[in-house]
């Protein structure tokens, strides 16, 4: 029997993201959103693309306005992707609430349909939004994650192969901390086929990559105009999903629970962490210089003053 996985939110990000999972045969996906016949229609239309993409991996769609989430009992995997976007004139906090309230709404499903379920959190701010679906879901530390290392460390290796016209497959980044302006991305962990990045590019080009990577999301979104970015948020959060159901024990950077680690306590942060079968089966501790480990406690302050907005 195929595994499935729940996919909240029929927007761009968590249309593709059903659509990866469904062409990369992962598992079974329901797709769920509060528009009527929104995620039903792009469910058939990923079904009918089966017989050319060579996948038996089935999509069904529900619209969920009136709270039901039968269809989607048993899930392995939820990942939440529902939210508002933030508009002209709404502030942080009220975006922050509004977000919450939907969240809580989801979880409240999730928990009832699917008690054994992992759940990986993409609604933004995306750390605190994985600290209320821990809080409000009751479930192990484990168990509930963020996505976010993934895309932020995705945009580095990008970045850092465009600017020594490498493959990307050669380049492998490290970023830590909360999603947003005070991510800490590590010139020193990361690496090109190996090689520290310091050994190969000047300080203020690495400066001008780490400053672009913080400021990734708000570079597509004024290219877009209107919406964000998608293609890579939803390949994150499927390096993820397929990290858990293959039981890769693959370490990824994710938003996680710490309990001390790092010196921090109470908060999700992104750190490196082994994923497998029971979703976070490690939090990997690295060194830290002194400038490093101030960048991350900012960091970690950020998301505090976000989760004490909610009080999770």
């Amino acid at each position: 029997m195929r595994k499935k996985v729940t996919v909240v939110g029929g927007g761009f990000v968590g249309s593709t993201t059903a659509q990866r999972i469904v062409d990369h045969e992962l598992a079974d996906v329901v797709l769920t959103d509060i528009l009527e016949g929104v995620p039903a229609g792009k469910a058939l239309d990923m079904l009918e693309s089966g017989p050319i993409q060579r996948t038996d991996s089935r999509a069904v769609g529900i619209t969920t306005n009136a709270g039901d989430y039968r269809e989607t009992a048993n899930s392995d995997i939820v990942v939440i992707t529902a939210g508002f976007p933030r508009k002209p004139g709404m502030s942080r906090d009220d975006l922050l609430k509004a977000n919450f309230d939907v969240v809580k709404a989801v979880v409240e499903q999730v928990v009832k349909y699917s008690p054994n379920a992992i759940l990986i959190m993409v609604t933004n701010p995306l750390d605190a939004m994985a600290q209320a679906a821990y809080k409000l879901s009751g479930f192990s530390k484990n168990r509930v994650m963020g996505m976010a290392g993934v895309l932020d460390s995705s945009r580095m290796s990008s970045f850092v192969a465009m600017e020594l016209n490498v493959s990307v497959e050669n380049v492998h980044s490290f970023v830590l901390g909360g999603h947003g302006d005070d991510m800490v991305p590590l010139a020193r962990y990361s690496t090109v086929a190996g090689i520290p990045l310091p050994d190969l590019l000047p300080k203020e080009k690495i400066a001008a990559i780490v400053e672009r990577t913080r400021k990734g999301g708000a570079e597509i979104v004024n290219l877009l105009k209107t919406g964000s970015a998608y293609y890579a948020p939803s390949a994150a959060a499927v390096e993820m999903v397929e990290a858990i159901l293959k039981d890769k024990k693959k370490i990824l950077p994710c938003a996680a629970y710490l309990e001390g680690e790092y010196g921090i306590k109470g908060v999700f942060v992104g750190v490196p962490v082994k994923l497998g079968a029971r979703g976070i089966e490690q939090i990997i501790e690295v060194k830290l210089t002194p400038e490093e480990n101030a960048a991350l406690q900012k960091s970690a302050n950020s998301v505090r003053e976000l989760v004490n907005v909610i009080g999770v």
